[in-house]
């Protein structure tokens, strides 16, 4: 074989590994995409067919889950279970206030997605940069993985060296993870989320040739309990004041359009009691209204229907809790936003 030969040869294999490489990240991109939205008629579970939550990448139907809000949970705190966590000992304890000032040099860079706490006794920790007085203890946590994916490990590297840094500057001994298995740790937890990053959507519908009043509608959603919030959605919230549920104009059609009533299963509290509080308000705002509850397929949603999508549920439910995860928790909410 002469040098030419063996040169294209390998030329050619770059250029197929580099094709590869670009099709697997579009076929995860589309996949994470598509499992962001729950599809499930009644024919799914009780007949056989694949749920629609299955299917391929790229799905017509699909669409992206809603914008969130910036801010963070107010109890949320750096854990191991979502976070690479790095511990600083301090011995005297350290200001706590002098510990946010040599950490704003690197604040900029991670944002949302670090936290710190200090706590004075090892056992009650507060948030920086709410924390006072003395800090015994600093726990700082790289969040890692987002909707956006997990992290890596030069991202791993660098929040790791900005702790040694704000140790050396404050004299504070530092324990940390090792490194890989933070990595691996990541990349397990992605693809559990884009598992389990789903959302259940019925429509209820008006009859052919007519729409929803839209004063007729803000009563319904009221009676059912629902409240209108700054977004124009009404939304059914917990006692905690966490969002069960929510309802719109499907896709923003207005009456002819009909409406759509959304949970959110990673963010949504209660596990299967916000499903079983969606389906009744989405019951009970049919037969106000005069409409039909449906699937994005058209296809009504009856007692049996609703049922399965409720067993189906129940396997995500465990998932989450195989995770020691809570859906709605504040780790739920930093970790599906």
């Amino acid at each position: 074989m002469t040098e030419l030969q063996l040169g294209l040869l390998v030329f050619g294999a770059v250029v197929v590994a580099g094709v590869f490489a670009y099709n697997r990240l579009q076929e995860r991109s589309a996949r994470r995409a598509a499992e962001r939205v729950f599809r499930s008629a009644a024919g799914d579970a009780l007949l056989g067919e694949p749920p629609a939550a299955c299917r391929e990448p790229g799905a017509p139907e699909t669409r992206p889950p809603p914008e969130r809000s910036a801010t963070l949970p107010a109890v949320a705190l750096p854990d191991a279970c979502i976070d690479y966590v790095v511990e600083l000992a301090f011995e005297p304890p350290a200001p706590a206030g002098q510990l946010l000032e040599l950490w704003k040099v690197h604040e900029h860079r991670y944002a949302r997605r670090a936290l710190l706490a200090c706590s004075a006794d090892g056992v009650h920790w507060s948030r920086l940069p709410s924390a006072e007085g003395n800090a015994q203890v600093l726990q700082a946590g790289l969040q890692l993985v987002s909707r956006d994916g997990p992290v890596d490990e030069a991202e791993l590297i660098e929040f790791r060296a900005a702790l040694d840094s704000l140790a050396a500057a404050s004299g504070a001994g530092i324990a940390a993870p090792e490194m890989r298995q933070a990595v691996e740790q990541a990349r397990a937890l992605d693809a559990f989320c884009a598992d389990a990053d789903i959302q259940v959507v019925f429509h209820v519908m008006p009859m052919p040739g007519t729409g929803f009043d839209e004063l007729a509608v803000g009563g319904a959603a009221e009676q059912a309990g629902l409240a209108l919030e700054a977004d124009d959605r009404y939304t059914l919230r917990d006692d905690d004041d966490r969002e069960m549920f929510s309802l719109a104009w499907r896709d923003g059609a207005g009456g002819a359009g009909g409406l759509s009533i959304t949970l959110d299963v990673p963010r949504a509290p209660g596990g299967r009691g916000s499903f079983h509080a969606m389906a009744r308000c989405a019951r009970q705002l049919a037969a106000t209204l005069g409409g039909a509850l449906v699937d994005d397929n058209g296809q009504v949603l009856d007692e049996r229907a609703l049922a399965a999508i409720a067993a189906q549920l129940d396997a995500v439910h465990a998932a989450f809790a195989a995770r020691g995860i809570d859906p709605g928790s504040a780790v739920a909410l930093r970790l599906f936003s």
